[in-house]
């Protein structure tokens, strides 16, 4: 696997989430030279949500923000997967998508991308951890992210 495509909110944001070991987690991959994006149902435009969210390409968080508003198509359409793809210059089986919405998954699985249905952090992880052949971090009994382990 050479890309992973996130969804933000509910994934990386949100109740039920747990953000800084999934961002731990991409911050490696795009160490070892995954390429990385946001894929969001999220209005664009310029409010300061889309804002937020446009800042993770400019503060290379990820490779790519792909926001639904300001491309006019949304998940679970077809073609906004295959535009992130185009977009991390990476045909559609070479991608991973997480969602926490399982209609999101199966489109994303429908254009020939993995999908992971993350509804549970921890199960999501580790999932990744062995698409992309990586450890994955744990929480120590405060809560506090520990080292990777394989």
């Amino acid at each position: 696997m050479r890309g992973l495509i996130l969804d933000f909110g509910g994934v990386l944001a949100g109740p039920g989430t747990e953000p800084r070991a999934l961002w731990t987690m991409v911050a490696e991959l795009r160490s070892r030279g995954v390429r990385t994006a946001i894929l969001s149902n999220d209005p664009g435009g310029a409010g300061p949500g889309a804002r937020a969210l446009r800042r993770l390409r400019t503060d290379r968080m990820v490779d790519e923000v792909v926001l639904s508003g300001d491309v006019g198509v949304a998940k679970p359409d077809a073609a906004s997967y295959l535009l992130v793809a185009q977009r991390l210059a990476l045909e559609p089986s070479q991608c991973v998508f997480v969602d926490d919405l399982v209609v999101n998954v199966r489109g994303a699985a429908a254009v020939g991308m993995v999908g992971v249905h993350h509804h549970v952090p921890r199960a999501a992880r580790e999932e990744l951890a062995v698409l992309f052949n990586i450890g994955v971090a744990s929480e120590d009994a405060d809560g506090i992210e520990g080292g990777a382990s394989q």
